[in-house]
């Protein structure tokens, strides 16, 4: 049986996810910061033998834990779901929190990929959640943008020195998702038209699928995620800028 942890587990995409790959009988360790979601959410889980972390890893200690983790406890597949943003004016939103986020998002993943990858195997993954907006800036998310741009870059670089290995490394893309990260970062999701927002459980199956299939580095989630980027890519850089930033949430104040 093969067996995964997923990093920000309790809710949303990483939650969804877990509860596919448990369905198709994975073994699931879920890492989050809240003890009691993280119960609620691995009682959900199809199957047994499925286990939980607590663990905040914007706190060093938390961190160097799990990476200890890895290293004791193997695992087939590593998914780094946790991540954080802000939608705010860059000057309007303290600093402590975008370095917090910045801290989250890619020291935190870099430190537990290095962990994970140090003892893969062959047949071993590692996924690497981005966003859409790894392809794009957000003016009123500077910093949340560019984070996700960060992991996408890292995320392909990593699959090119261990495809020779036998492990596959992934930076998979989500856009716009039903789930309570705009609510945590500040914003509302029908800040967002209808027509773009996927669910989680759309997105989740794509990740599985792309995880399944394991061809591509750098995967974008979504047709009319793939249909719009092509469109931006039409534009010069300074239209594209410009339509984002009269869509982002962070701009509307």
């Amino acid at each position: 049986m093969k067996k995964v942890l997923i990093t920000g587990a309790s809710g949303g995409i990483g939650l969804e996810t877990a509860r596919q790959l448990a369905a198709q009988g994975y073994r699931l360790t879920l890492v989050a910061r809240n003890e009691d979601k993280l119960n609620k959410a691995v009682k959900s889980l199809a199957g047994a033998g499925h286990g939980i972390l607590v663990a905040d890893l914007t706190n060093k200690e938390d961190l160097q834990k799990l990476v200890s983790h890895l290293k004791t406890e193997e695992y087939d597949i590593l998914i780094n779901n946790a991540g954080a943003g802000i939608y705010g004016k860059f000057i309007e939103v303290p600093l402590s929190d975008q370095l917090a986020g910045m801290q989250l998002n890619m020291d935190a993943l870099v430190t537990l990929s290095y962990g994970f990858l140090q003892n893969a195997k062959s047949g071993d993954a590692l996924v690497n959640i981005g966003s859409l907006l790894a392809h794009s800036s957000l003016p009123g998310g500077a910093v949340y943008a560019a984070t996700k741009s960060f992991v996408a870059n890292f995320s392909e670089s990593l699959w090119y020195e261990f495809k020779q290995k036998g492990i596959f490394v992934m930076g998979f893309n989500p856009g716009a998702a039903a789930s309570d990260f705009h609510a945590n970062a500040g914003g509302h999701v029908n800040d967002f038209p209808k027509f773009v927002m996927s669910s989680v459980e759309d997105v989740a199956g794509e990740l599985v699928k792309a995880l399944e299939k394991r061809r591509k580095p750098r995967v974008v989630q979504g047709w009319k995620n793939r249909f719009m980027l092509f469109g931006l890519k039409l534009l010069n850089r300074k239209s594209a800028v410009n339509i984002m930033g009269q869509i982002s949430p962070g701009m509307q104040n």
